[in-house]
C-alpha cells in the first residue's frame, strides 16, 4: 500500500490489486458509517482508493500506511439483477478466445455473480468484477465509434454495460433494457461500488447483426 498526499486535504492510496481497492473501499465506508473517520469523499478505482475533505490527513497516512487491508465482507442486500440478451456481435470472437461455444459463454457469464468494483467514464458505467481470470478478454483492436446504449461488454477482467451511446472498443456480448442512469431516479445510478450483480437471461443465443460503425484510427 502507499499512500500519496493530493493538495491540502486529500490522500491517493495505491493497492496492489483491484481486490485490495475493493476491499480498502469497504472498510473505509465502514469506518465513516461507524464516526471513526471524516471524510467528504471516498472513490475507488481499479487499483486506487481517493479520501477528499479529510480533517487530519497526516494522521490518516501515517495509520493507513502500518495497516493491512481485511478482506471485503459480504454485502447484505440481494443482488440486482439485470436482464440480458445474449445477442452482441462479438460473442462469436468472445467464445473463441474462450475456447466454448456461443451458448457456454452465456452460461459462464450468467452464473457469475458480479461486484461492482467502481465506477467511472460515463455516469451509470460500473467495472464489473466476478469472471475468473481465465476468462479475460483484450479489447477490439478499433474501437466502434458507435456502441448502442444497454450493451453488456467485457474487457481485460471487467465486465459493464453501456448507459448510453457513445463509442467504445469493449467487446460486446449482448444488451439489456435496464436503465443504469436516470435523472429523476434516487440514486440516479443503477449501480455502485460494492453493488452485487447478476444478469438473468432471456431470449434465444446469438448476435442479431452488426452495431454501429467502426472507427479507424
Amino acid at each position: 500500500m502507499r499512500v500519496l498526499p493530493v493538495g491540502d486535504d486529500a490522500l491517493l492510496v495505491e493497492l496492489a490489486s483491484g481486490a485490495e481497492a475493493e476491499a480498502l473501499h469497504a472498510e473505509l465506508l465502514r469506518r465513516r458509517a461507524a464516526g471513526l473517520l471524516h471524510a467528504r469523499e471516498i472513490v475507488p478505482a481499479a487499483r486506487t482508493v481517493l479520501l477528499d475533505g479529510l480533517t487530519d490527513p497526516g494522521r490518516l497516512a501515517s495509520e493507513l500506511a502500518a495497516s493491512v487491508v481485511p478482506p471485503a465482507p459480504p454485502r447484505e442486500q440481494a443482488a440486482v439483477e439485470i436482464p440480458i440478451r445474449y445477442d452482441g456481435p462479438d460473442l462469436a470472437e468472445v467464445a473463441a478466445h474462450w475456447g466454448v461455444p456461443e451458448e457456454e459463454v452465456a452460461r459462464i457469464h450468467a452464473a457469475t455473480e458480479f461486484r461492482v468494483a467502481f465506477c467511472g467514464f460515463a455516469p451509470g458505467f460500473a467495472y464489473l468484477t466476478g469472471l475468473p481470470p481465465r476468462y479475460d478478454v483484450p479489447r477490439r483492436a478499433t474501437p466502434r465509434t458507435a456502441v448502442p446504449a444497454g450493451s453488456v461488454a467485457l474487457a481485460g477482467p471487467y465486465t459493464g454495460v453501456y448507459p448510453r451511446s457513445s463509442p467504445g472498443g469493449w467487446q460486446l456480448i449482448g444488451s439489456t433494457e435496464a436503465v443504469l442512469w436516470d435523472h429523476a431516479r434516487v440514486p440516479a445510478a443503477l449501480l455502485s461500488p460494492g453493488t452485487r450483480v447478476r444478469f438473468v437471461p432471456v431470449g434465444p443465443v446469438g448476435p442479431v447483426g452488426p452495431v454501429g460503425s467502426v472507427g479507424t484510427s
